[in-house]
């Protein structure tokens, strides 16, 4: 396996930390390997509760999670580590290839996720493109976006709607971001695929659609609405009047 993508680091320059969680040891090595390739420290656990107390030690910046585990399922692992850290990225790992389970997975709070078979290269871009959306790289520049009374800092990755703080996951700031970075301009559902997710998600960009209706329920719940559907065309996110 080769690489030609720049190391990640963590801000302090130390290596970036994965947690692998998979009841396979054979494709847990794998994994791990590939992922160690890439200059990172890598942790393995093979149950959901042995994940839950790594986590606790490792304090990992990104988790790649199998959806079926011996003692409870990863669902039940992501509510438990999210309880520690609400902002860690997490892959899922999924033998289903059902859209209602994928959906499931995402609505669940995962970040992405991978169905069996797949890649180790798959996985491991992934996780590249689910760090570089977390706050494990080293600032590249003090700024804050500004539309109408909505804030993002890309430093600190608060935001704020009417001086309130609203909390996002590392998928749903990075979609904000895009938004907040070309505002009043329409968004096609594609190009919103390549700039956050990185990659073609397949044809299934109902994917946007659901982080779309997330952002909605956090950042025009009970406030004029900031983000438009332009039927046919894409997204819109413009001042409220």
């Amino acid at each position: 396996m080769t690489t030609n993508a720049p190391a990640l680091t963590r801000a302090d320059g130390s290596p970036v930390r994965v947690l692998v969680v998979d009841d396979e040891p054979n494709l847990t090595e794998l994994l791990a390997m590939a992922l160690r390739y890439e200059g990172w420290d890598i942790r393995a656990a093979g149950t959901g509760s042995t994940a839950v107390r790594e986590a606790k030690d490792f304090k990992p910046d990104a988790v790649v999670l199998d959806m079926m585990l011996p003692d409870f399922d990863g669902m039940e692992v992501l509510r438990r580590l999210r309880d520690d850290d609400p902002h860690v990225p997490v892959l899922f790992l999924t033998a289903r290839d059902a859209v209602e389970d994928r959906i499931a997975g995402l609505t669940a709070g995962g970040d992405d996720y991978v169905t069996k078979p797949f890649s180790l290269e798959e996985v491991v871009a992934r996780v590249r493109a689910l760090l570089r959306r977390a706050v494990v790289l080293a600032p590249e520049a003090d700024s804050v976006l500004t539309v109408g009374d909505l804030t993002l800092d890309e430093d600190s990755h608060e935001v704020r709607r009417g001086g309130a703080e609203i909390s996002l996951t590392a998928t749903e700031f990075e979609l904000l971001r895009f938004m907040m970075r070309n505002p009043k301009r329409v968004l096609s559902k594609a190009q919103i695929l390549d700039r956050v997710w990185h990659y073609d998600f397949g044809g299934q960009a109902n994917v946007v659609e659901l982080y779309i209706s997330y952002l909605r329920k956090k950042i025009d719940a009970g406030r004029d609405p900031m983000i438009h559907t332009m039927r046919g065309a894409g997204y819109v996110l413009k001042p409220a009047p």
